[in-house]
């Protein structure tokens, strides 16, 4: 089943130009793959992002274009928990790190393993 570019009233996510490249590098590795993002029930808080190559994005899923090179894949049951949310992508060290700016998260885990929503 073909997914169509939808492009909603309201911003779903975006994407800084650092995590754009990033999982532009990602992409490219993984030929046929799409980058999706969902959420899971998880962690002390309530939700936790779920951010993965998948085969295919879902039928139902939002399809957000980052760039000519990238779209992501929102699954349709996670939008109102990711509304608006910037995803970054920063180094740390040596180390490289994709962080969610979300608006709506209202209260943290001491670990940052989970989150929740107003």
């Amino acid at each position: 089943m073909s997914v169509e570019t939808f492009v909603p009233e309201q911003t779903v996510i975006s994407l800084t130009d650092a995590a754009i490249r990033h999982f532009e590098s990602k992409v490219a590795k993984a030929p046929g793959k799409v980058l999706r993002l969902s959420t899971k029930v998880s962690g002390c808080t309530g939700y936790a992002y779920v951010l993965d190559l998948a085969d295919e994005a879902k039928p139902t899923d939002i399809i957000v274009e980052a760039s000519d090179k990238l779209k992501v894949a929102v699954a349709f049951d996670a939008l109102n928990l990711v509304r608006d949310t910037e995803i970054d992508y920063v180094k740390e060290g040596i180390n490289g790190l994709v962080k969610f700016n979300n608006p709506n998260v209202v209260d943290e885990c001491g670990c940052g393993e989970s989150f929740n929503v107003s």
